[in-house]
């Protein structure tokens, strides 16, 4: 790039300003911010398959959910995991079909038909995942016995026990419980004759292997617990069962305790869908109040509107979405003195604080709850990386203290001293941080059954502890911090050879990059170090001809996909704001590039398109972390398709990063 080609000061400055008019104009009056949280059509056939089980046939949503389905049906027939995936998912496309023909379509519709054809020419039903047998079984379209088994019973194993579900991951425990009642009633309420789904079993139902399959040797774990899975599917048909009401009361009693203010339980869709269903199979009316506010969720803000569909949330990421805004203005120049608002932004989430227990408390004894969740009523599932960026927002809002209200200050000043001590206490054994959890490694629950789909596991991610890092360095922490010190040990011995780091909650190894970087500039880390500079080049290396930066959901599957892809607004920020972050210079013509990347693509309303996928929820590895992808195409049911996997696009992840971005590259290349 020639100098005539450097980028002008206005034009960074307009695009800017054009950008933060926008944050300004789709504030909430309340305060906060939010965007979709986009995913696959799974939550939709879903919400019709559980309407249908639940007795509730005239839902007037349902049209409308329907036709989100119809919009989201690809060339082929298929329903993907993630937008322009390479292939279909065999699993979505089974439930979008069973819902289709819930809703009435006839087997000769062409929506169906092409449908039908990809499902059967890809051999049928023989390869879905456990979920989605559940669902099949729910609407009689699948034996109950041929589905994996999880006991009420497990409320009662102790915590040393491996099978506790507290050695689960959070959003594994808070689905398996509600699940844990249907595997042993056994509900169903079939479909009629004329709905039913004979066609996708061609050779006939009485011919077909419902049999869950053995992924390895008969001497393996897979043949131990298929075997135990047997038993007590068996046991079910027993005549005797002595601790099983009981059971059942207590994990009655657990959901119905853990069901959020909003309905919601956990702030994510399958315990709140599955949690639903197992109230009405026990015998809880729709009108119920905790089945009321359940089924209300989904007409409120569990819900949303594009192109004449009705789309079902996943989740909601209302907080996350509201601190990382804020992080974005405070990187643009503003103050709570000069920008109404991100004052209202700051009252809103410091009411956000959560001082009430949770499950963490399980196996994290003797500190006291002080953070954030990521959405807007979970107060059970706290997460860390909430929590962290909440602390990197107040840090920068306290530097200011003379704009601040006493009172206010004071409070932001208990939070943040609250959180610190929260954040250190959930500190894992190999100094990294995981999302909820603490040293949530037991990979032999990965093994069982049940576990076919995402992650059973929360282990530390370098994405998580990054932002950690961060927060910590602008709290006033150093290399030479006891905490700090272990962390760092666990992301060097993280980076992957070619210098980037593995991405667990973004995609991938730009995002993993890119929270690592600023967190290690933010404690004081070497920025000329071999390992910063090595990471540094990876950057530069994967730069777009474009300028921008791209790199698609299948890297978590492919190699050859490590920080390739399509340019996105997202994924361009976050590798600008890792090569800003090293504070050398020498990188400054690829960050002109990427700038200008962004220049070029901001819309005229201020803000961006980005229809990729950018957002993690699981790489589908069962693990939970990054792995040898050598074995993990040998042992996983999952190619680029990502048919274990559940990816995500955050609409407003192609706005506040590009803001971040330009307001830290301004800054650094002397624009402001």
């Amino acid at each position: 790039m020639t100098s005539s080609e450097t980028i002008s000061p206005d034009s960074v400055n307009k695009a800017i300003e054009a950008a933060l008019s926008w944050s300004d104009s789709h504030q909430s009056p309340e305060g906060y911010w939010i965007g979709l949280l986009e995913t696959n059509c799974c939550m939709e056939a879903e919400w019709i398959m559980a309407m249908h089980f639940m007795g509730i046939d005239d839902d007037p949503m349902q049209p409308q959910v329907v036709q989100a389905i119809l919009n989201q049906q690809r060339q082929d027939g298929s329903w993907e995991v993630y937008y322009k995936a390479p292939s279909g998912d065999i699993n979505t496309t089974v439930e979008c079909y069973a819902a289709l023909k819930i809703a009435g379509f006839s087997i000769d519709h062409p929506v169906m038909v092409k449908a039908r054809n990809w499902i059967l020419e890809r051999g049928g039903l023989s390869g879905i995942r456990v979920f989605t047998r559940y669902w099949l079984a729910l609407i009689g379209e699948w034996p109950w016995e041929h589905t994996p088994m999880l006991p009420p019973e497990m409320i009662f194993q102790p915590l040393w026990f491996p099978f506790n579900i507290y050695n689960f991951s959070s959003w594994a425990r808070a689905t398996i419980m509600p699940l844990s009642i249907l595997c042993c009633r056994r509900p169903s309420r079939p479909l009629p004759r004329e709905k039913r789904l004979d066609e996708l079993f061609p050779e006939g139902r009485e011919n077909f292997d419902y049999r869950l399959k053995r992924k390895r040797g008969i001497l393996s774990l897979d043949t131990l617990f298929l075997a135990a899975d047997r038993l007590l599917n068996s046991y079910v048909s027993w005549p005797f069962h002595p601790f099983r009401e009981t059971a059942i009361s207590v994990v009655m009693d657990w959901i119905i305790k853990h069901q959020d203010a909003d309905g919601v339980w956990g702030g994510i869709q399958p315990p709140l869908i599955y949690s639903l269903m197992a109230l009405h199979t026990e015998g809880y009316l729709h009108n119920h109040p905790v089945m009321k506010k359940g089924l209300d969720a989904f007409k409120g803000h569990w819900s949303f509107e594009k192109n004449g569909g009705r789309y079902i949330c996943a989740s909601e990421s209302i907080v996350w979405d509201t601190f990382l805004t804020m992080l974005a203005q405070l990187d643009c120049g503003l103050d709570v003195k000069s920008s109404e608002s991100l004052l209202n932004a700051l009252e809103w989430v410091l009411g956000k604080f959560i001082t009430s227990r949770g499950d963490w408390q399980v196996k994290v004894k003797g500190v006291e709850p002080g953070a954030w969740a990521f959405e807007r009523a979970n107060t059970w599932y706290p997460d860390v990386d909430d929590t962290a960026v909440a602390l990197i927002v107040l840090s920068r809002i306290r530097q200011t203290r003379e704009l601040l209200p006493g009172a206010m200050f004071g409070e932001i000043a208990w939070q943040m001293s609250r959180a610190l001590d929260w954040i250190d206490a959930m500190q894992c054994s190999n100094g990294g941080w995981a999302a909820f959890d603490r040293d949530n490694y037991g990979k032999l629950l990965t093994k069982i059954p049940f576990s076919d789909f995402g992650e059973a596991l929360d282990p530390p991610s370098v994405d998580v502890t990054g932002h950690v890092l961060e927060a910590m360095g602008l709290m006033g922490r150093t290399i030479d911090h006891p905490v700090v010190m272990r962390a760092l040990k666990y992301i060097a011995r993280e980076q992957e050879k070619d210098g980037s780091w593995f991405g667990r909650w973004g995609v991938n190894y730009i995002y993993g990059t890119g929270a690592v970087l600023p967190g290690l500039a933010a404690v004081g880390a070497d920025m000329r170090s071999t390992g910063v500079t090595h990471a540094a080049d990876w950057l530069i290396s994967h730069q777009n001809k474009d300028g921008g930066w791209g790199e698609s959901c299948a890297s978590y599957m492919d190699e050859n996909f490590r920080g390739r892809g399509e340019s996105t607004a997202s994924q361009t920020a976050w590798a600008l704001m890792a090569l800003v972050s090293t504070g050398n210079h020498q990188y400054d013509n690829a960050i002109q590039k990427g700038i200008r990347w962004l220049l070029e693509t901001q819309q005229k309303d201020g803000t961006w398109d980005e229809p990729w996928y950018t957002g993690t929820g699981f790489p589908g590895y069962g693990v939970g972390e990054r792995t040898d992808l050598k074995r993990a195409r040998k042992e996983l049911a999952q190619g680029k398709e990502l048919s274990r996997g559940f990816m995500i696009n955050y609409n407003l992840y192609r706005h506040y990063f590009p803001l971040m971005a330009l307001g830290r590259a301004r800054k650094h290349l002397g624009m402001s």
